[in-house]
């Protein structure tokens, strides 16, 4: 399995998908490889950030707050897509044309597939096991041909590294 966002040395670039070491003054438009925690003992103890997130002007201030002088981000290069973008393509392969699903808001790689009509739920079990065979991505759904209600979750999509190739992105369309 390939490693994503294993740091070899602070600040060591060992592949194009892999972290490195940034003051966080130089992280605007980075992507956290890692949650930042907040710890105020007996008062907080969670995430402020989660791995993913895009650091903006406006989270350097807290960054700094909580102690983070620097930063393991993980940078854009071509052919690699980051987990989210991968997981809206992995919510159009479910979805399809059909404009009787819709997607939740994106999070750490998945997106779950909600019903918007009552119906029986149809799976292409080809496509799901072709797609959950080709490793790093998965979507898992409901047994098919099974009643489903308007707001049910029928599938979940998700993306198991931080980044993944778009040449594989592109096999599980």
């Amino acid at each position: 399995m390939q490693e994503t966002c294993i740091p070899h040395k602070l600040g060591e670039r060992k592949g194009e998908d892999k972290m490195k070491l940034i003051r966080t003054e130089d992280a605007v438009g980075s992507v956290l490889c890692h949650d930042i925690t907040q710890i105020i003992p007996g008062v907080v103890k969670d995430a402020v950030f989660r791995k993913g997130h895009v650091v903006t002007e406006e989270d350097v201030p807290v960054l700094l707050s909580v102690g983070k002088e620097h930063l393991f981000v993980w940078e854009k290069k071509p052919g690699i897509l980051h987990e989210n973008e991968a997981a809206e393509i992995l919510y159009k392969i479910c979805a399809g044309n059909s404009s009787k699903v819709h997607g939740t808001e994106i999070k750490e790689g998945k997106i779950e597939v909600v019903s918007k009509i009552d119906g029986i739920l149809k799976i292409r079990r080809d496509a799901l096991v072709a797609v959950n065979s080709l490793g790093e991505m998965m979507i898992a759904s409901r047994h098919g041909d099974f009643p489903i209600k308007k707001g049910d979750k029928v599938a979940g999509t998700r993306i198991i590294p931080l980044v993944i190739g778009k040449e594989k992105m592109d096999a599980a369309e």
